[in-house]
């Protein structure tokens, strides 16, 4: 086991006992200064961005991979802006859940409350590390971060200015740590560090996550993916059904949120498919389809049953016509992740029947599927998109960073 770690986990431990009972404005001059720092501090996070680039490159990282880890100065301000968001938002801590008098006097209330320890395991993005650590700081939690080697340098390098300026505010030593090692054992001792982490979060591929839920100690909050679909209901407005089907797909494909498969309804498909399919194809996205796709779309692809399934993450899309609002909801029950789903329709029965019947995460009427992301959603950034159930569904913000406790108060009462 690395000791090194055991030892980030025992001081991150020490250090969330006085993060818990910090007041809001503590917290909230913290991450404002955090945020001006990753500003003044921009060409020394651009410089080590370029070595992980670099490095990159000579890897051969996949697109989407490359897409993640790149940063610029757009990239850098949002991640200051979503800093400030946190601040601006109510702090969760302490907030009265709901509460009761109970027949015998004894007043009961639930609490939010951090969680602890909160570990984070991920890959690529550099900015997890700046939305990692205001949310957990502002939920009142330690936080631990573990990213991969492919954005070492860069994320030393957040890690380092963020938490320097946090502890300059007020924050206890080690509020914000991050393990420099990416040997693959830094990471499994942080997924045992049972007793001392309280809750671990894993962002990034299908065999990360796979990994974490195999082997850690603590419970586990994890998304499985985003294959997200698009469906054009035989209603839809056809130039709403274009705009939004292109902004899902081409915007930022790389992303959990993008459309991987376009269902079209058949009474639309002819007036639809030709026109988007080129445009898409313009844009650099490799189409997909099926037979009567072909048929209206000859350039593409044939779509089989792993296309169906695939988070591409990638300029690609599947493509399918179908015959009914039922077919459409009966394929994004089989093939989808349980992510974010999107109909186009002007029938107001028929998006009632399916934001009720579509079981996933987030589910849109008229709008991109890109919009699931804790700074659109307005929780000022977000450590990832739930698929689970338990205890934490979608972007994953504040509120979901905390716990409760019941707090009860008597006057002298016993169990008889």
């Amino acid at each position: 086991m690395n000791e090194v770690v055991m030892e980030q986990a025992r001081r991150a431990k020490k250090a969330s006992r006085k993060l818990a009972s910090l007041s809001s404005d503590t917290k909230n001059s913290a991450l404002l200064a955090m945020a001006d720092a990753v500003i003044s501090k921009q060409s020394e996070i651009m410089e080590s961005n370029c070595m992980d680039v670099t490095a990159g490159k000579e890897r051969g990282l996949a697109g989407a991979l490359m897409d993640r880890l790149a940063l610029n100065e757009k990239r850098i301000a949002a991640m200051a802006e979503g800093l400030r968001q946190i601040a601006a938002l109510p702090d969760p801590v302490g907030q009265i859940m709901d509460g009761s008098r109970r027949p015998n006097g004894l007043e009961i209330q639930r609490v939010r409350v951090p969680f602890g320890v909160i570990g984070i395991i991920y890959e690529s993005r550099p900015n997890v590390t700046a939305d990692a650590a205001g949310l957990c700081i502002k939920s009142g939690n330690a936080v631990i971060l573990r990213g991969g080697s492919e954005a070492i340098h860069s994320n030393t390098t957040l890690a380092r200015i963020l938490g320097s300026v946090a502890e300059q505010h007020g924050l206890p030593e080690f509020s914000i740590q991050l393990i420099e090692s990416t040997d693959r054992e830094a990471a499994l001792t942080l997924m045992q560090a049972e007793g001392l982490v309280d809750l671990l979060m894993p962002r990034g591929g299908e065999s990360l996550k796979k990994t974490v839920m195999a082997n850690a100690k603590m419970p586990v909050l994890t998304s499985l993916g985003g294959n997200c679909h698009t469906y054009v209901d035989d209603s839809a407005d056809l130039k709403m059904s274009e705009e939004i089907s292109f902004n899902a797909k081409v915007s930022r494909p790389s992303t959990c949120n993008a459309m991987e498969t376009l269902l079209v309804h058949n009474s639309n498909a002819a007036n639809l498919l030709p026109k988007l399919l080129t445009r898409l194809a313009d844009a650099g996205v490799e189409i997909r389809g099926c037979d009567r796709t072909r048929a209206l779309y000859p350039s593409a692809m044939i779509a089989t049953e792993l296309d169906w399934e695939t988070e591409y993450l990638a300029m690609i899309l599947a493509v399918k016509v179908v015959d009914s609002l039922d077919e459409a909801i009966d394929h994004i029950t089989q093939y989808g992740s349980g992510h974010s789903e999107t109909i186009v329709t002007e029938n107001y029965s028929a998006s009632e029947k399916f934001t009720q019947e579509i079981d996933a995460a987030c589910v849109y009427v008229n709008a991109s599927t890109r919009f699931t992301d804790g700074f659109e959603f307005g929780l000022g950034a977000e450590v990832g998109i739930s698929t689970q159930k338990l205890h934490a569904r979608g972007p994953i913000g504040l509120t979901e960073l905390t716990t409760y406790k019941s707090i009860i108060h008597g006057n002298g009462q016993i169990r008889v």
